[in-house]
């Protein structure tokens, strides 16, 4: 009887690959379709574990079909040699890699969150230049419940709450996707540590993280030091709250079609007849987006998630208001959004 030695994987084995095909299945799973035929997928890699882990792990799951690139921001001195460390290792491994520059100094105030809008500019740009049709960052759980937790102690709305929404449209046909969202910190550390067996991938801890001058940091050490705030369940809840969010955007696009009117020099008429508080939120936020847009108004600055509560209380109580540039009034349940008239 003839027998045939079979070489069996072993338990690291196993692991690497199960981990990749969870990456795989992760985004595609963000993305609600497979991994198409034309697709490119672009990465973020600042240096440190967690996006280190995504580029091992995502070049992995779509071999010739990866790129990377790093920003240098020019705020610590070590940024441009933590660039060059991801651009020897993407070279080791033959996977294109960028090294980005801003385009201009960020200034003091705010820095954490001009520099992450200075860096997705960069990336945007760079991913539609290069022909990918997604960009991913290494977002993941542990990042998901800091910033549920922060935006929960501002009072944050439904839209707010759902946190770190796995799949952006950033238009020039591009995704942004954070397919990591279901991963725990500890986790990607550990594909770091390990580089799938592979031996230890370069990375760099950034001290920024451990400082409690930001925000995010202090949520961090209180997730960290209270057992009984579970991040991944946390992260969860971020999560159903995202899928009711898209969910309700479906909603307010329609209605939108159907109870929006265009009027002249740029107002937006709505109709929000027998429409709940929610819905009549967004669509009032949408109004005062339209109208901004067609008066090219940039200052003061909106965001589509700033809290308008008291722009409804004055309309639902049949008075004038005005927010970020924009005058809205009503008139039973018709409600009317023009460009506010110059202050005298």
């Amino acid at each position: 009887m003839w027998r045939v030695a079979v070489s069996l994987p072993n338990a690291n084995e196993v692991m690497v690959a199960d981990q990749i095909a969870r990456f795989r299945r992760d985004l595609e799973a963000a993305l609600r379709r497979p991994f198409g035929s034309d697709d490119r997928l672009a990465l973020a890699v600042s240096g440190g574990p967690d996006s280190m882990a995504m580029l091992a792990l995502g070049s992995a799951a779509f071999p010739g079909r990866t790129i990377a690139a790093t920003v240098d921001h020019g705020l610590r001195p070590d940024g441009a040699a933590e660039a060059a460390m991801v651009a020897r290792y993407c070279s080791a491994h033959d996977l294109p890699h960028a090294t980005l520059a801003l385009a201009g100094p960020i200034g003091p105030a705010n820095i954490q969150a001009a520099a992450r809008d200075a860096r997705y500019l960069a990336l945007r740009d760079w991913a539609a230049e290069s022909g990918a049709t997604m960009l991913a960052t290494a977002h993941h759980a542990d990042d998901q419940a800091e910033t549920f937790l922060m935006r929960a102690a501002r009072g944050a709305g439904l839209s707010g709450l759902a946190a770190v929404r796995p799949v952006q449209d950033l238009g020039q046909g591009l995704l942004l996707v954070r397919p990591l969202l279901g991963w725990r910190c500890a986790e990607l550390r550990a594909v770091a540590e390990t580089g799938m067996g592979a031996g230890a991938l370069p990375f760099v801890d950034d001290p920024s993280n451990a400082s409690d001058r930001f925000d995010r940091t202090r949520f961090r050490t209180l997730l960290r030091d209270n057992a009984w705030l579970d991040a991944g369940q946390i992260a969860r809840s971020a999560g159903y709250l995202a899928e009711a969010d898209h969910d309700l955007r479906a909603l307010e696009a329609w209605l939108w079609g159907s109870r929006a009117t265009p009027g002249d020099d740029g107002e937006q008429r709505v109709d929000v007849t027998a429409l709940p508080r929610e819905v009549r939120r967004r669509l009032a936020r949408i109004a005062i987006s339209r109208v901004r847009e067609s008066a090219a108004i940039d200052s003061p600055k909106w965001s589509s998630a700033a809290n308008i509560e008291a722009l409804l209380d004055s309309l639902e109580g049949g008075r004038s208001a005005t927010q970020a540039g924009v005058m809205a009034s009503s008139k039973g349940d018709i409600w009317r959004f023009r460009e506010a008239p110059p202050r005298r």
